[in-house]
């Protein structure tokens, strides 16, 4: 962005005559005197790029309290917790589209899965990435009556259980070891992941490699009193819409799952909206003032004033939340910003909502979004504008320094070339001056003159 021109450089004359330290200084004296306007010139490249840089940081710290802002809005949408009167039997989380309230939910058995194991007439296995428990590259995956094709490609127990995981045929493989530390025996697990009686076999060409299996059974469970039992091939059920529970273990009565709006998501946004309010505040005030940075005294300072000013001063008008100060986030007199999470905390979660509302044209949400996003903007902001402009003068700027360095080049040549010549001229005078002399003397011995 800068300019691309070194600092001038004189070039050495080197002469034969008396008069060549003199015609040193002249060449000297000539390229300084021609090279100011390019040091002029480089001066105000080196200021404008300085701006430039500062536009950047600047813009950088806005684009940070614009991603705060949006981080307010998205806990504002709607941050729920969902907890359950017996951990044990059930756990509960819940969405944005969850309903604040209270649900009921007896699980009268969480369900099983069903299983089968290698072992009975397997081969030992000891170590599982070399070894298996069949030299087979083909397998036959049977699931509830579904069959899938697994290719073992490497060959080992290892290779094989992932294999069987990659294949999405409704079964998942681990493996065990039924001997010991020092005599160990790999064997290979194979489970349904469906809480359901399915049936899991393994077979290779010699039949099957799998022992009978454990079957299992789906999950029972009924909901808000209700005496109907109802079945799931998977301990997550949705219980509503945006509240999904986990069934843990089998209870004997109903249990409650409360679900309430969640404050702490929404009361860290606003903590940390404050820290990058403060943050890009401090960075513009840096750039006002008698010993402000290289934006000192430009428009696009008090642009960038106008738009924090904007956030702090707006005001809805209407409900128990109508500014900032009601959410907890107060202004001093320094301009900086805090957060009480006391005063936050203590008011109506439907007044906060009205209050951002990132769906009105006249919510704080969209208000602020707006001024925001008209400074920061990478395409259309005005940061971005000023840049462009100011990238503009510098490329002009370092058009001229090249136009002018070439020109003092061609100078630099010319007058060196006048004076070489000079200098020499001068030398053969000298020359012939010290050969008349001589000879003068040596006609007239006894002249002193």
């Amino acid at each position: 962005m800068g300019s691309p021109t070194s600092s001038i450089t004189v070039p050495t004359f080197t002469g034969s005559s008396t008069f060549a330290s003199s015609f040193q200084q002249v060449l000297t004296k000539a390229v300084s005197l021609a090279a100011l306007p390019i040091q002029e010139i480089q001066v105000t490249v080196n200021s404008l790029t300085n701006q430039q840089s500062a536009l950047s940081s600047l813009q950088s710290s806005f684009q940070s309290l614009d991603s705060a802002l949006q981080a307010v809005g998205a806990a504002a949408s709607g941050s729920y917790s969902a907890t359950s009167s017996d951990p044990t039997a059930v756990s509960a989380t819940a969405t944005a589209s969850a309903l604040p309230g209270t649900y009921s939910i007896q699980v009268d058995s969480p369900g099983a899965y069903s299983t089968a194991m290698s072992g009975s007439g397997s081969p030992v296995v000891t170590d599982p990435t070399t070894q298996s428990i069949s030299s087979a590259k083909s397998f036959t995956l049977t699931v509830n009556g579904t069959t899938t094709t697994i290719t073992n490609a490497g060959g080992s127990l290892e290779g094989l259980a992932n294999a069987i995981n990659n294949s999405s045929a409704g079964a998942q493989a681990t493996i065990v070891n039924l001997g010991s530390n020092s005599s160990p025996n790999y064997q290979l697990v194979v489970t349904s992941t469906s809480l359901n009686d399915d049936a899991v076999e393994l077979s290779d060409s010699s039949g099957d490699l799998l022992g009978t299996p454990t079957l299992g059974a789906a999950a029972s469970y009924q909901v808000n009193g209700s005496s109907t039992k109802l079945y799931s091939d998977s301990p997550q059920v949705t219980l509503s819409p945006g509240l999904t529970v986990t069934m843990l273990g089998a209870s004997s009565k109903f249990d409650t799952v409360t679900v309430s709006a969640d404050d702490s998501t929404l009361e860290t946004a606003l903590s940390n909206f404050a820290n990058a309010y403060n943050s890009t505040f401090s960075a513009v005030q840096q750039q006002t003032g008698q010993t402000g940075g290289a934006l000192a005294g430009q428009n696009i300072v008090y642009t960038m004033q106008n738009a924090l000013e904007s956030l702090v001063q707006y005001s809805s008008g209407s409900g128990s939340v109508g500014s900032l100060n009601d959410l907890g986030l107060s202004v001093d007199k320094t301009g900086f910003m805090s957060f009480d999470a006391s005063t936050f905390s203590g008011q109506n979660a439907a007044a906060i909502q009205q209050f951002l509302d990132s769906s009105a044209t006249s919510g704080f949400m969209q208000t602020a979004t707006n001024a925001l996003s008209n400074v920061d903007d990478s395409t259309t902001g005005d940061i971005q504008s000023e840049s462009t402009t100011l990238q503009s003068e510098i490329t002009t700027d370092n058009t001229q320094i090249s136009d002018k360095t070439s020109q003092l080049t061609i100078m630099e040549t010319n007058l060196e070339q006048e004076l070489t010549q000079a200098d020499a001229a001068i030398a053969t005078l000298q020359e012939q001056k010290t050969y008349y002399t001589e000879l003068f003397q040596a006609e007239y011995p006894n002249t002193t003159s």
